[in-house]
């Protein structure tokens, strides 16, 4: 694993938050120094993840992976479902483009993982500071809901959330999956039911 490290000018985690901290120190240590991490992962403690003392405390996440690896991270590609992902990106400038929530605190790194979002085939909201990255968590206001960047700069203005309340509407929507959905896990369906809660 130490070899994945090595000359790489992006490095994207992609697990769950509970397993970081198996990870090698030295993945980290062989990093080049302008290396962007991204960290794309969401906490789930209601279905998924064991709890985590910070995030159980309100630390944003990703504010909680950079402490952990004591390296700044970028927070992206964890606001659109897998299905979005896989098959609803396409050409910049495309109709009906989608877009996704990107944080960070260095610009440089931030502008990398803007383009990278861009190459895979969507539209980049900033959501600002890793501090504030908790306005792109589960449960917050245009989470997984295939918005475009015109209708999620819209969401996103007319929200009143804070760190307390996405945490509790996380915990309503995920606690209560499969009865919100009705049993339809369709993308069609989750994205609706997104859309209702998720604001």
């Amino acid at each position: 694993m130490d070899e994945i490290s090595q000359d790489v000018d992006v490095l994207i985690i992609s697990i769950p938050y509970g397993a970081i901290s198996s990870l090698p120190e030295s993945l980290f240590e062989k990093l080049p120094e302008d290396a962007v991490i991204i960290d794309t992962g969401n906490y789930y403690p209601e279905m998924r993840d064991a709890p985590i003392e910070g995030l159980c405390n309100g630390e944003a996440e990703s504010l909680w992976v950079s402490n952990l690896i004591d390296k700044p991270v970028v927070k992206a590609f964890n606001t659109l479902l897998a299905h979005s992902l896989a098959e609803l990106g396409c050409d910049t400038g495309c109709e009906g483009r989608l877009a996704m929530q990107v944080a960070g605190d260095d610009e440089s790194q931030k502008k990398i993982a803007i383009e990278l979002i861009d190459q895979c085939g969507f539209d980049s909201y900033d959501a600002g500071t890793l501090e504030e990255s908790w306005k792109m968590q589960p449960g917050s206001a245009g989470y997984c809901c295939d918005y475009t960047l015109d209708e999620l700069k819209e969401i996103k203005e007319i929200s009143t959330q804070t760190p307390e309340s996405v945490a509790k509407n996380r915990a309503k929507i995920m606690g209560n999956f499969a009865e919100l959905t009705n049993g339809d896990f369709s993308h069609e369906n989750v994205i609706s039911v997104n859309r209702k809660y998720n604001i």
